[in-house]
């Protein structure tokens, strides 16, 4: 590493706006989501999904409850070309559900994607071209007018050939590529010279999709770029704000519901963040998110377990097992004291709730398991570093046995003790045995002759 960073990095430019709104906002709704697991998540695999696995990818984002998308890039390949093919042939897409395709302004690409498009029933067509500096200068090496000139050439070339999608409800949209390392009022300005040529209205509304490509600043600096493209672009009526973040800093999840906040309605991400570099941004995060806060996301994860056994088939990658909400061990608490505050909270809840009146408030917990398919008995498990809380959890909820207070703190120490020195979590069934032979099956000092209980085990 560099001793003066500052010789070598310099830090992003922030946003001129006293007057942002943002901060003072809460979401009360979800946005509209679009799945780019297809795609940037696809291109994101050392082995891309072949059509099959795709066909079962993209029914599992039906099922969950996706209206949009993203199902490829078909002028890249035959692969691509031919699941959009099978997509529309088979009828394997739900009416209400877009189907989007990614494209560059490039003729013979547009070309080839609009003929992969023929007979859908709805379509989005996804124009981008690069547009921050370092994209203009090092990858192009074009002016901001050259860079201007083929956003509005790719506009025009997909505008010529709407008449040959004729029965299929088509909505257009437009990325300025590495929008968050691109000067805001360029920006404006290439985006302006996209709607002037596809002529929105708020009928039929058009998607402008400002993605953070790269991240490169705080997730509020996002916020202060969305919220001034969304006060200062034209025809502000007719046109969808969509957000693309990336994870770069580890601040996609923060910087979408930032994001939100600063007025963008879209959201594009995939299933778990998978994608380029650090990944894209997780959609089920984002979702669960708002659930905790009682909003609807309208996309359903009460089977987790299951997308999740989907995902990793299809795409080779795993879910890492502190992944929010989605990882194995996000209800699992370790820590004694967290144990038994746990174990405390789910007593309550399950006193509270027959009210009709309770809320969801068990510590350490931010949603109920059971929500999303987990089950409670996930929550506790038993390590050395566990307590008398987690160690009565276990043997009530997978045994019955009900330990006194008293006991709870003659017992804990004792399994603490036993597990220590085997160096490793153990069952319910091995601390039922550690009870066993400490209360059941001791001969010395005394010795338990019988015993009665109304469970009968």
């Amino acid at each position: 590493m560099q001793r003066e960073p500052s010789k070598k990095y310099r830090r992003f430019d922030p946003v001129q706006l006293p007057d942002r709104q943002w901060p003072g906002r809460t979401l009360t709704r979800a946005p509209i989501w679009c799945s780019v697991d297809l795609r940037d998540g696809n291109q994101a695999l050392a082995v891309p999904m072949n059509v099959s696995q795709k066909l079962e990818l993209f029914q599992t984002l039906v099922k969950i409850g996706f209206k949009e998308i993203e199902v490829g890039f078909p002028s890249a390949s035959n692969t691509e070309f031919t699941f959009n093919r099978r997509l529309i042939e088979e009828n394997r897409a739900p009416e209400d559900v877009w189907l989007q395709c990614l494209v560059q302004a490039r003729e013979d690409l547009i070309e080839r994607t609009v003929e992969s498009l023929i007979g859908a029933k709805k379509a989005i067509i996804h124009l981008y071209n690069s547009t921050s500096p370092a994209q203009r200068r090092a990858v192009f090496e074009k002016s901001p007018k050259e860079i201007i000139e083929v956003a509005v050439r790719g506009a025009t070339w997909i505008k010529e050939r709407l008449p040959r999608l004729k029965g299929t409800q088509v909505m257009l949209q437009y990325s300025p590529e590495s929008f968050s390392g691109t000067e805001v009022e360029f920006a404006k300005e290439i985006s302006e010279a996209v709607i002037d040529v596809w002529q929105p209205t708020p009928e039929q509304k058009m998607i402008l999709n400002l993605p953070d490509t790269v991240e490169v600043a705080m997730p509020n600096v996002y916020a202060d770029q969305i919220e001034w493209m969304s006060r200062n672009i034209k025809k502000r009526d007719s046109v969808i704000i969509s957000l693309h973040t990336h994870n770069d800093r580890y601040t996609g999840v923060a910087a979408t519901e930032l994001g939100l906040l600063a007025g963008a309605e879209r959201v594009e991400g995939t299933l778990f963040g998978n994608g380029e570099r650090t990944g894209n941004l997780d959609i089920v995060t984002v979702a669960l998110n708002l659930y905790m806060h009682g909003i609807d996301p309208k996309l359903d994860f009460s089977n987790l377990n299951s997308i999740i056994e989907v995902y990793e088939r299809c795409t080779g990658m795993t879910v890492p097992p502190r992944q929010p909400y989605a990882g194995e061990l996000v209800f699992t608490a370790f820590s004694g004291s967290h144990q038994d505050a746990i174990r405390k909270g789910l007593n309550e809840w399950k006193q509270t709730r027959r009210t009709g009146n309770s809320h969801w408030d068990v510590p350490y917990l931010t949603i109920d398991p059971a929500d999303i398919g987990r089950e409670y008995r996930e929550v506790i498990r038993v390590n050395s570093q566990s307590g008398k809380g987690g160690v009565a959890y276990l043997l009530e909820n997978e045994f019955g046995i009900q330990i006194p207070k008293e006991m709870q703190r003659e017992f804990g120490p004792v399994a603490n003790d036993a597990v220590d020195k085997l160096g490793r979590e153990v069952s319910g069934a091995e601390l039922k045995a550690m009870f066993w032979k400490e209360y059941v099956e001791r001969l010395k000092p005394w010795r338990l002759l019988s015993f009665a209980t109304e469970t009968g085990w």
